[in-house]
């Protein structure tokens, strides 16, 4: 068996990231949906989504190049 430690880290990352987003959605806009209503809990989804795009297009953007790099060093 072979340990793999980078991609168990890797994974873990994706999972802890993954875990943060869906809990800052369920809770954060179930708690507006509770306190101040369905309208106020849509324009808050809005806004979380609003503020994720700029951190979702830079992953993009590092993926990307990542591939572009590692396809470089194999060549």
């Amino acid at each position: 068996m072979i340990r793999d430690l980078r991609r168990y880290a890797r994974q873990t990352n994706a999972r802890l990231l993954a875990g943060f987003i869906l809990l800052l959605y369920v809770v954060g806009i179930g708690l507006i949906w509770i306190i101040y209503g369905r309208e106020a809990a849509i324009l808050g989804a809005v806004c979380l989504l609003g503020g994720l795009m700029p951190l979702l297009l830079i992953a993009a953007a590092l993926w990307v190049i990542d591939l572009v790099v590692k396809k470089a060093n194999d060549e």
